[in-house]
């Protein structure tokens, strides 16, 4: 593959992989005035999001196992689709439930985006250049969640909350126009059929006994749960409590988001000469120790600034994750991309829908509730790490 070549699957993938997050996270800035339009309750609310975040889980299940069946190109053209259209039912919903209703159609729409594009790159690449390709969508992939509420509270700028399910549409229908014209099949005929894994069943077994895997799914699981705290209880925190305006609120995003970047592209550059799970055992222990300094200065009554700077490292953190988990997961299956990046994927957001409402019960008079669910989800994956995955034991990814 040329250097042109890999450039535009990096990007078109790349803004595959983006489709999940902009899908679930554009429209946060607008959450209290959603509410108050649609006269409902904070959990109501927050329901939508739980309501995406589950249909993409569900989605991935789906749609990973089938691409590895019948092909990559099938399964993400048709659930993009569907993603498109469920944008356009929920830019007119009438009321919360309908609207929840096409949120959880947008997840698992979108879902062939996030899982598709990791197997695609496992179809065509494995050891250091994994690494490399992985980092490379990682760094979408945790770009995204930060970025796309800073462009949700711009377009509230002119326009509704409803104009922006009409943005992620067309966002959706320009990513199967990039997919038809220049994405090919990389899962041939001869793979689907030829080895020993052409079954579900047979796929499935390949990654659910290896111990590894299932411990890097609960730690990659953990950690974007405790992002996902995050996700779910800024806006109501910083708009509600903070008095941010949208754009104070997107802004803070931003200067969030430089912390992804540095986090993913430094695991990408220390990947040469540490090995991942020793990368992801230095991530969890300082987003342990800052979701502890998040509870520790919410309790003192230190303010926004005792929530924003261990949150920054909290976050920064994460990217160091990100790519360490994709490497991780995906090295040891290239038999069953598909499936082995569909329940990473599926665990993740699940989790991540079963966050969102705990975070709503809570009335947020501080940071207090947030870094309490980011503590727990810290230590799942700390423990999860070491008696799990035990590093020790992980083999070398290879060149």
């Amino acid at each position: 593959m040329s250097s042109r070549q890999r450039l535009s699957y990096v990007l078109i993938l790349g803004a595959l992989t983006a489709l999940g997050p902009f899908t679930m996270d554009t429209y946060l800035p607008s959450l209290p005035t959603l509410q108050a339009d649609l006269d409902t309750t904070t959990s109501l609310t927050q329901l939508t999001l739980t309501a995406t975040t589950v249909g993409f889980g569900i989605g991935q299940l789906l749609v990973g196992p089938w691409s590895d069946r019948v092909g990559r190109r099938l399964p993400l053209i048709l659930a993009t689709s569907l993603h498109i259209i469920a944008c356009l039912g929920a830019a007119l919903a009438p009321n919360i439930e309908v609207l929840s209703v096409f949120r959880f159609l947008q997840g698992f729409g979108a879902a062939a985006g996030g899982v598709v594009a990791q197997a695609m790159v496992r179809d065509l690449f494995g050891g250091r250049p994994l690494v490399r390709m992985l980092s490379n969508l990682a760094l979408v992939n945790g770009l995204a969640p930060v970025i796309a509420p800073v462009l949700g509270s711009q377009l509230l700028l002119i326009m509704p909350w409803r104009g922006i399910f009409w943005v992620l549409a067309a966002y959706g229908a320009f990513v199967v126009g990039c997919v038809a014209l220049w994405i090919v099949e990389t899962r041939p005929p001869s793979a689907r059929h030829g080895s020993a894994h052409a079954t579900v069943g047979a796929r499935y077994k390949a990654v659910l006994t290896d111990r590894i895997y299932i411990g890097i799914v609960l730690v990659g699981s953990m950690n974007f749960a405790g992002l996902f705290a995050y996700l779910s209880a800024s806006t109501f925190l910083f708009q509600d409590l903070y008095d941010f305006s949208p754009q104070q609120y997107g802004l803070l995003f931003a200067v969030n988001s430089v912390g992804i970047i540095i986090g993913v592209q430094t695991a990408g550059r220390l990947s040469h000469r540490v090995g991942p799970q020793w990368i992801l055992a230095s991530s969890t222990a300082v987003m342990l120790a800052a979701a502890i300094a998040i509870v520790i200065t919410s309790a003192a009554g230190l303010g926004v600034w005792g929530v924003m700077v261990p949150l920054w490292f909290f976050i920064c953190a994460c990217g160091f994750g990100f790519p360490t988990v994709g490497v991780l997961t995906m090295n040891s299956h290239p038999h069953e991309a598909g499936t082995a990046a569909s329940l990473l994927g599926a665990f993740q957001f699940v989790l991540a829908g079963v966050v969102a409402p705990i975070v709503g019960l809570f009335h947020l008079t501080s940071g207090l509730p947030m870094g309490a669910i980011m503590v727990v989800t810290s230590t799942l994956s700390v423990l999860g790490l070491w008696f799990v995955v035990r590093p020790k034991t992980v083999p070398d990814i290879g060149h």
